[in-house]
């Protein structure tokens, strides 16, 4: 009987953790402190890589009595990790801080940027994970009366696994979609009327755009109310976000995350343009990309420096994730005390790149294609140099009963791109249709200057 209480007062609660999500800032702060010590203590006492990293730094446990001397630890990054893996104790190599018999779960980076980082997790970091979601979770309004479908293919990367984990914990129903293709998905949410989903942008559109083409099923009518997005910048881009909601008839949530970092960030109901941060679980820092200088401040971009303070087999700390972020200003009306990044992550510091002399944002581009309804969800974008001279070109879909229109359309779409990037594009039309689609993270960048 006291259980079933508990239960309804959680139940009613806005809040997974109304403790820690509403701790004064001041007390966040002393927390995060404290575990920082914490982590980096057991770093330095159980890792040869990260022992070894900071006596060439010149500092020790002892030294960190502020959060001034967190700015003094070096950094890492993933092609420091990329390089010692693959050795002994095999395959993590000097960063693994447990015996291997501890080590119960596997996941891997996707090895976009090279090799794939090797991530081993214990039974314990594995259900940080699930509590770092089941905060996300909660806080977009999954409950146990939902039913929950996961479509997406349960393999070595970690994408929705822990996602999987916490709604089960939170005491949803869950459906995993898992080899199933697209549109026998799509038959399955609307056998067992599903109401809450989890994917990335580009599968969420990809899965409307098949239901309604393929199938003659319109999404609206399926039944999901929820969707939660991660692995793509898309949820946090209006466009977006206005596309999959009206597609599915749902509202949308954004989540960031990493294999290497954990579920640090989430959008929470009152979807007030911003994602909070986990502060209870990372320490984020926003670091000037030009000075190094710790930005404080709203509004000013920068990239991600981030601790993960309890996972233990491998740790997370000041991990250059090469994300661009900034602080919101103003706080969130939901009532957590927890910090948010204003539009989520903005892009990545290895994504922008300067074409024709002006520093580009992939995302900016999308911004700007998924404003035009008549564009389809998909576009690619080519860079490349001819006579020492940079083009770039993008190629959309125009939608079927949009073609006779496509003088129009490509004037307003030429006009959008030069006002929001600053830069002029070879526009190419092409069948709806005729364009690649994705199940997981989209590549709709290539930059062939870089392959030279």
């Amino acid at each position: 009987m006291a259980d079933q209480k508990i239960f309804e007062l959680q139940k009613n609660n806005p809040f997974w953790n109304p403790v820690l999500e509403t701790l004064e800032r001041e007390r966040i702060r002393l927390l995060q402190l404290e575990k920082f010590k914490k982590i980096f203590q057991w770093a330095y006492d159980h890792s040869n890589f990260h022992k070894k990293l900071y006596k060439a730094a010149g500092v020790e446990p002892g030294d960190i009595k502020s959060f001034d001397d967190i700015h003094r630890i070096p950094k890492v990054e993933k092609s420091m990790m990329q390089k010692i893996q693959r050795k002994d104790p095999f395959p993590y190599g000097d960063a693994l801080c447990v015996p291997i018999e501890e080590v119960t779960e596997f996941r891997q980076t996707s090895g976009t940027t090279g090799n794939p980082v090797y991530q081993p997790d214990t039974w314990q970091d594995w259900e940080w994970w699930s509590e770092c979601w089941s905060y996300i979770l909660w806080a977009q309004g999954y409950r146990p009366h939902d039913r929950v479908f996961i479509p997406f293919g349960y393999n070595i990367f970690v994408a929705f696994w822990a996602g999987h984990y916490a709604a089960e914990k939170i005491g949803c129903e869950v459906v995993p979609g898992g080899v199933l293709d697209t549109e026998t998905r799509i038959l399955k949410i609307q056998e067992l009327k599903a109401t809450a989903m989890m994917g990335t942008p580009t599968y969420m559109l990809n899965m409307a755009e098949t239901a309604a083409d393929k199938m003659g099923i319109d999404p609206s009518n399926l039944g999901i109310k929820r969707i939660t997005c991660a692995g793509e910048p898309g949820a946090s881009i209006p466009a977006t976000k206005h596309r999959i909601e009206s597609a599915w008839d749902a509202l949308v949530y954004d989540h960031a995350g990493a294999t290497e970092i954990g579920a640090w960030s989430y959008e929470c109901q009152a979807q007030s343009g911003g994602l909070h941060v986990n502060e209870a679980f990372f320490l984020v820092e926003i670091e000037d990309i030009e000075t190094g200088e710790i930005i404080e401040a709203p509004d000013r971009q920068g990239k991600m420096i981030i601790t993960a303070f309890d996972r233990t087999a491998q740790p997370c700390i000041r991990f250059d994730s090469k994300d661009i972020i900034m602080w919101k200003k103003d706080p969130c009306p939901c009532g957590r005390s927890f910090r948010q990044i204003k539009g989520g992550v903005l892009g990545r510091t290895d994504d922008i790149t300067k074409v024709k002399g002006v520093l580009l944002s992939p995302a900016a581009i999308e911004a700007v294609v998924r404003a035009i309804p008549e564009l389809s969800n998909e576009y690619q974008v080519i860079v490349d140099k001819i006579q020492d001279h940079d083009n770039i070109e993008l190629n959309v879909e125009l939608m079927p009963d949009c073609v006779r229109n496509d003088k129009a359309v490509k004037t307003k779409l030429a006009k959008q791109l030069r006002l929001k990037t600053n830069l002029g594009y070879k526009i190419k039309f092409y069948d709806y249709g005729q364009l690649p689609r994705f199940s997981v993270k989209a590549k709709r960048f290539n930059d062939k200057r870089k392959k030279i």
